[in-house]
């Protein structure tokens, strides 16, 4: 029934469920009157049965009790998998426990950002039980768990009001408020068309390890441009006093126009030429 009823939508948890009913090669059906409220879950009739998969909060304000299965989800949640309920004609039917492996590269890029003296906010629409054991895993201290889309953005407005510069990185849906209200938006490559329209920056392959190598190469990106401002400012600071004839009364020398020509061709040629050197920066 929740394959069956998942069939309609695209959120990761979704396809997941879905993906696991292919492999059992369990036989699904199509689904009706299918309803996604924003951040809570998925409702519709399969079968003639009105189904309901989501947190047990929006079951609850559903009418649907879900207090039996709150230690058995706990037990699944702590380690690290998201529990996402499933109701059958206003009945708990069951609960589905998905895990999203941590990939290998995650812990190096949150290690780099934090040895440039960056802080790591995990937020998350989770359970706090289950943010709780993925950000043990992750050495994360700061985590702001059960955020509904609309408060996502309120979460990084406060950062900001802090005096803090916030770099979002989300790849659904959901997330596209945030992208927008962050200082610098990052969206996931695998992830919405939204997500990457509201962020400035989107990473192709969706690894964290994208965002440290973002930032070393804007730093290198900005050092190479201080550099160049520097080379011009030489240039024009030496070339045109000589031009205008400063050193003309003490030792008669002049500018012609061919050298002034040749030496600001030079100054565009070092300038270039400094710029081509990003194409060596060292990006861990």
């Amino acid at each position: 029934m929740a394959a069956s009823l998942e069939r309609a939508s695209e959120h990761p948890l979704g396809v997941a469920i879905v993906a696991e009913a292919d492999r059992r090669k369990l036989r699904l059906s199509e689904p009706g009157e299918v309803d996604s409220p924003v951040g809570k879950g998925l409702t519709g009739v399969v079968e003639g049965r009105k189904v309901l998969i989501g947190s047990a909060k929006y079951l609850e304000a559903e009418g649907i009790s879900s207090a039996e299965w709150k230690s058995r989800a706990d037990e699944v949640r702590k380690e690290g998998a998201t529990v996402v309920l499933v109701a059958a004609d206003g009945e708990i039917a069951g609960a589905l426990g998905i895990a999203d492996p941590i990939r290998q590269t995650t812990p190096k890029a949150l290690a780099m950002l934090r040895s440039e003296g960056i802080g790591v906010v995990m937020m998350t629409g989770d359970n706090a039980v289950t943010a709780a054991a993925v950000a043990r895993k992750l050495g994360i201290e700061d985590v702001e768990a059960d955020v509904l889309p609309e408060r996502k953005s309120e979460v990084v407005g406060r950062l900001r009001a802090q005096g803090k510069i916030v770099a979002m990185a989300g790849d659904g849906v959901n997330d596209a408020p945030a992208l927008a209200a962050a200082d610098v938006g990052i969206a996931m490559g695998t992830g919405t068309d939204v997500a990457m329209e509201s962020a400035g920056v989107t990473l192709l392959n969706g690894d964290l390890i994208g965002i440290a190598r973002a930032r070393q190469l804007s730093r290198a990106t900005m050092g190479n441009i201080r550099q160049n401002l520097f080379l011009a400012f030489v240039y024009n600071a030496a070339g045109v006093p000589i031009a205008a004839g400063v050193l003309y009364p003490l030792f008669g020398l002049t500018l012609s126009p061919a050298i002034a020509a040749a030496a600001m061709a030079l100054s565009s040629v070092s300038v270039i030429g400094n710029s081509l050197r990003l194409r060596s920066a060292r990006i861990e």
